[in-house]
């Protein structure tokens, strides 16, 4: 397993940015051109994992909706946009909680992924090595542990059904481990 849902090759990808309301630390730097510039390199981390950018929607905030990260109108656009564009996919740029995950991909009807998760399907890609391959896939399984509870009817299973598989891995990995240094 190298990834749970891998971004499929040139799979269409909406990007969504957000940048706060508020005075620039840097003298001379606007508020949100950070953040827009952390959605170009976004942009980029997407097409290095196989996905086609087919659009972005960057929105300036006072603060960060807890539940939605980007608000309730703004789902709807989004979601407009993700239609428009024909695209499965919507990425985040900034890291989400799973309740957050949760509303986003209810209220757009779309697949949504954080930036954390394509860094890791990037990961996942280029791993060449068994060792590699495990770390990755371990770091994936850590990473979205949280993010499946309340997936399925039975909260718990799926969690232990993959804290269960984390164990595993990481015994696997700690035996790889053991069996290459034991070979130095």
């Amino acid at each position: 397993m190298k990834t749970t849902r891998p971004t499929e090759s040139r799979e269409r990808v909406l990007l969504v940015g957000v940048g706060l309301k508020r005075a620039s630390h840097v003298p001379g730097v606007d508020a949100g051109e950070s953040e827009r510039a952390s959605l170009a390199e976004l942009a980029e981390l997407a097409r290095s994992a196989g996905a086609q950018v087919a659009g972005s929607v960057f929105q300036m905030r006072d603060k960060i909706d807890p539940a939605t990260v980007i608000g309730r109108g703004k789902i709807e656009e989004v979601k407009i946009e993700a239609q428009l564009h024909k695209a499965p996919l919507v990425i985040f740029d900034r890291n989400l909680t799973p309740t957050q995950l949760r509303n986003l991909e209810s209220g757009t009807d779309c697949r949504v992924i954080d930036r954390t998760q394509l860094i890791l399907d990037i990961f996942a890609r280029h791993a060449r090595s068994r060792e590699g391959q495990l770390q990755v896939e371990l770091a994936q399984l850590n990473y979205m542990l949280p993010r499946l509870a309340g997936r399925r009817n039975s909260p718990g299973r799926p969690a232990a059904s993959v804290h269960a598989a984390l164990a595993n891995r990481n015994s696997k990995l700690t035996g790889d481990a053991s069996a290459i240094a034991w070979v130095k």
